[in-house]
């Protein structure tokens, strides 16, 4: 009788990556995959929180209703939010009370990437890339002639109830339609366990739907969706207080006696009510002739806004229309070389009005040329490299009847990357990349009270908050990753540890606070993000696989004058796996340390433990049929969260028990 190797039996799976230019083997890029049935049991009201715990990922969450990824220290224009590899285009780079008009519950599968190869996506990625793909346009055909599936999800911390369907049909044998959508209802959210303390402005609810069609032939497919988002839900912290506040050169001038309003759910809580209708297009095309293995497009339309609401008068609206097109290119192996090359075309409106139009109405519109190659040497040796070409214009408003300036910009990005597998089933990864990164219209132009997070926000050409910038300068960033990798064995790992080093970094400067209102300047400074992140597996002790996870990031000035802002704190801890029979379960520990790197303005979080279970059962051992109870921060811990603008004011949900269930067809 052979003896079973279990190198071969344990080795990390290869999955496919939409969003890796190459592929799941392109070498230079960190990367994590929350695939269906991780997402089944994990998926979380928000995609910030639901991503919260993949490597050096965090949330920067406001309330129930919004939150977005937190990536290695950095979010907003800095981390690249995709639908299937065309850009998410609301208004959640602008603010963290704005909702990602993403739902993780149609999802089918979200990437993570982190390090030099997000520069292949724009400047607004030089943090990372997240990735979500859905079923919305079919891209192959049902077996059966129909399929989909059934969820539901119901939790108690915030008497949360959600379900979400879709169906794919195919009416003949190349046309196939998909029509799919979600719901979402949550009360405020609990703290503290069972206690019935709730947080007062946490509700949220959300509604989804889509309807798409495919051509889909033996070459690849092409087709449209129509796309329709709703959502309400509450600002919480929203105060009235400091609304006549005005910017006095480096100092706020508060009238004396401003107003307040004691605010509850049913008399007046400011809300948002936000409508987002979209349409996309995809398409593939495979061996369309000799020497191209694949074209490949994405895009779409979208016309976004939300209001902001108290006492039924709109205060605020926000609004976001425009398009986003990319053709990729991949051409067939030329001798040990293989690649891609693309174009990408970007043009948007933005605009706010009334109570906080804090930014003027700008028109900003990007064209970009990209191109990575990889070099396979032997099976040793593995090189890549990327660069990308883009050029950005940037078009307000008059304000007050005078004229802002129009910003251009055209900026150059290159990576870099090798691949070492010096022994089978380990790898070291070296990669690197230069990029630049042009001001957002937000920081750029803004001059006014943002009252969601209790800030008066000058931007680096606004009059407020001192003099003006006669000069501009684009971010400039310089990033390495270094990352060890063990693929197979009764030991898997991947460690790696990161730095880079922006010159002109624009951050957000307190230079006046009056209370919990501050008055922010952008400004720019060199600074410096270093850390690491990392998971330990060990799988033979069957059937226990038991994970170790550690992340961390320390991001401070150049000139030693401190440290950034809202900068997550260190975490460490591990996960017990376990697979018997019809059943898998995890039990998950970690610690989230005290954060007392901080900046000017900024209060200390204190830490604390999180303890996390998950109980799944597959009937009949079939995984189409996955029924799930899962219970968060079980041991009831208050929890405050230092990536938050509400981090010193609004805690996290205490004690959740969520029951749920997917149904495939």
């Amino acid at each position: 009788m052979a003896e079973t190797n279990n190198a071969d039996i344990h080795q990390l799976e290869k999955v496919d990556v939409s969003a890796l230019p190459l592929g799941s083997g392109s070498p230079s890029t960190p990367y994590s995959v929350m695939d269906q049935q991780t997402l089944t049991q994990k998926n979380e009201d928000t995609l910030g929180n639901t991503l919260n715990n993949q490597p050096g990922v965090h949330s920067d969450t406001f309330g129930g209703g919004a939150s977005r990824p937190v990536i290695r220290g950095q979010s907003g224009p800095r981390v690249g939010v995709l639908s299937d590899g065309s850009q998410v285009l609301d208004a959640s780079t602008i603010s963290p009370d704005h909702a990602i008009t993403v739902d993780p519950m149609l999802a089918r599968q979200i990437e993570v990437l982190r390090g030099p190869a997000t520069l292949l996506y724009g400047s607004g990625a030089s943090g990372g890339v997240v990735n979500v793909l859905d079923n919305r346009i079919p891209f192959q055909r049902p077996t059966e002639g129909v399929e989909g599936f059934v969820g539901l999800r119901a939790n108690t911390v915030a008497d949360e109830n959600a379900t979400a369907a879709g169906v794919t049909v195919s009416a003949t044998d190349h046309l196939v339609f998909r029509v799919e959508g979600s719901r979402r209802d949550a009360e405020d959210y609990e703290i503290n366990g069972f206690e019935q303390l709730t947080v007062p402005g946490t509700f949220s609810e959300s509604d989804n739907g889509s309807i798409g069609a495919s051509w889909i032939g033996d070459q690849g497919y092409f087709g449209l969706a129509y796309s329709y988002r709703r959502d309400h839900y509450d600002l919480p912290g929203h105060s009235h207080e400091f609304e006549a506040c005005e910017a006095d050169g480096t100092s706020l001038d508060c009238p004396a006696g401003g107003h307040s309003h004691d605010h509850d759910h049913d008399h007046g809580v400011p809300y948002v009510d936000l409508a987002s209708r979209r349409v996309d297009a995809r398409g593939e095309y495979r061996n369309p002739f000799s020497g191209i293995a694949k074209v490949r497009f994405r895009g779409n339309v979208t016309d976004y806004r939300h209001h902001e609401i108290e006492e039924n008068t709109i205060g605020s609206t926000f609004t976001n229309k425009g398009g986003d097109a990319r053709l990729e290119v991949e051409h067939t192996p030329f001798g040990n070389w293989r690649g891609v090359v693309g174009l990408q075309y970007t043009r948007f409106d933005f605009s706010s009005l009334g109570a906080e139009a804090f930014v003027p109405k700008t028109e900003t519109e990007s064209i970009a040329a990209f191109v990575v190659e990889e070099y396979t040497l032997n099976e040793q040796w593995s090189f890549e490299l990327g660069a990308r070409q883009e050029h950005l214009t940037q078009t307000p408003d008059a304000r007050d009847g005078d004229a802002l300036l129009k910003v251009t910009a055209d900026n150059a990005s290159f990576s870099g990357a090798v691949n070492w597998r010096f022994v089978p089933g380990y790898e070291l990864v070296l990669s690197a990349a230069h990029s630049g990164r042009a001001p957002t219209a937000q920081e750029l132009y803004a001059d006014g009270v943002h009252l969601a997070t209790n800030t008066y926000e000058c931007g680096l050409l606004s009059d407020c908050g001192g003099t003006p910038r006669d000069l501009l300068d684009d971010e400039i960033s310089l990033s390495a990753n270094l990352n060890l990798r063990k693929t197979q064995g009764d030991w898997l790992f991947d460690v790696g540890v990161f730095e880079n080093r922006i010159n002109n970094y624009i951050y957000a400067r307190t230079l006046d606070q009056q209370e919990d209102f501050r008055l922010i300047k952008y400004s720019q400074r060199d600074a410096t993000f270093t850390g690491a992140e990392g998971s330990v597996s060990y799988f033979g002790i069957d059937p226990v696989g038991i994970t170790v996870f550690a992340d961390m990031v320390r991001a401070t000035f150049d000139d030693g004058s401190g440290y950034l802002p809202r900068i997550p704190a260190k975490r460490l801890g591990t996960r017990l796996n376990s697979y018997v029979g019809h059943f898998d379960g995890e039990l998950e520990f970690y610690r989230s340390f005290t954060q007392d790197q901080i900046a000017g303005f900024e209060e200390t979080t204190p830490s604390y433990d999180m303890v996390n279970a998950t109980l799944s059962y597959r009937l009949r051992g079939d995984q189409r049929y996955t029924f799930f109870v899962r219970g968060n921060n079980l041991l009831g811990e208050e929890v405050f969260n230092h990536a938050s603008f509400l981090a010193s004011t609004v805690p996290e949900p205490g004690r959740n028990i969520t029951v749920g269930t997917r149904i495939e067809f």
